[in-house]
């Protein structure tokens, strides 16, 4: 007979390795499966000022989510490195299905995150990877004393942007409207850096190139007019970094549990509408998706299994 874990937790990111910290301590048989490296958005994060009890002088996200891991593991969480293909949700016990795999459990958490969302213009998919990217920390280095555009303009674009100022020698932000989102102190600090420059009203709507992305295609937002930039002759590259806001991870569950745009919808216990399943992180519908709130959902989600468990297997210990 397969073992049945008490709790099953998908996704390694600050809500998954917070619920699992708080499954394990509480001496609840847990599994994490992941099928990337842990951390989720904030493994790719370069710096972090805002999380309680973090190192007062800023941190990297690899760090953090280092320090994540680690208490996870001391409290005996097993770890899996695979990709759920199926779940089956509905049930006393619960199934997930990685491919010919099935572990089963009395309680899931979805702690899947989300991911970035694309422009959506031709040209993207053909250039990631040489030209376009979603994640500064990953590749800024690739862009060093080169041009790069930035499009968005919420506090993730405008934080990256000024990032990438450290790499490239200019950095322009393409934003569709004449203001930025991002809050004020962020705004302040980008106004101030001296090779980050703004394109307003503008969206990019074809990426083209030789090999690696060198033409890019904007249109104004309010006239129509488009604008095509070419790289530098002596560069023959620049980069597109997006960073245009996240979908939700929920393809694999959306059809089962109750989602709002693609978000799960969990009261404010983290409670799916499926008895004994939970959810937690950027996954759900929420106003604020930072790394002490993710990390707040999944010790409620977390404490939550523990009584789900004991109200309903407690009699066949």
């Amino acid at each position: 007979m397969s073992k049945i874990y008490d709790v099953i937790i998908l996704g390694a990111g600050p809500a998954g390795l917070a619920a699992g910290l708080y499954t394990g301590r509480s001496r609840l048989s847990t599994l994490i499966i992941e099928k990337g490296s842990d951390g989720g958005q904030i493994a790719i994060t370069d710096e972090i000022e805002n999380y309680p009890g973090q190192m007062p002088e800023g941190e990297s996200g690899p760090a953090l989510v280092e320090r994540f891991t680690k208490q996870a593991e001391r409290f005996g969480c097993e770890r899996v490195t695979d990709t759920a293909t199926k779940l089956e949700l509905e049930g006393r016990i619960k199934k997930v299905h990685c491919g010919d795999t099935v572990y089963e459990g009395r309680t899931v958490i979805l702690a899947t995150g989300a991911h970035s969302r694309k422009i959506g213009c031709p040209g993207e998919d053909e250039f990631t990877g040489k030209g376009v990217s979603y994640c500064a920390t990953c590749d800024a280095n690739f862009f060093e004393n080169l041009e790069v555009f930035v499009v968005g303009g919420g506090d993730t674009a405008v934080e990256e942007a000024m990032y990438l100022c450290k790499f490239a020698r200019k950095v322009t932000l393409i934003h569709r409207r004449d203001e930025l989102r991002a809050v004020k102190s962020i705004q302040e600090r980008a106004f101030n850096t001296e090779n980050l420059e703004f394109m307003w009203n503008s969206v990019v709507v074809d990426l083209e190139g030789e090999g690696v992305l060198d033409t890019m295609t904007v249109e104004d937002t309010k006239t129509g007019e488009r604008r095509v930039i070419k790289a530098d002759e002596d560069d023959g590259i620049f980069g597109c970094f997006v960073f245009i806001g996240y979908l939700p991870n929920s393809e694999l569950f959306k059809d089962q549990v109750e989602c709002e745009w693609d978000y799960v919808l969990t009261d404010e216990d983290m409670k799916t509408n499926i008895p004994g399943v939970f959810a937690a992180g950027d996954i759900r519908k929420k106003s604020l998706r930072q790394v002490v709130t993710a990390a707040a959902d999944g010790a409620i989600a977390g404490i939550q299994c523990d009584h789900y468990i004991q109200e309903n297997f407690s009699h066949e210990e």
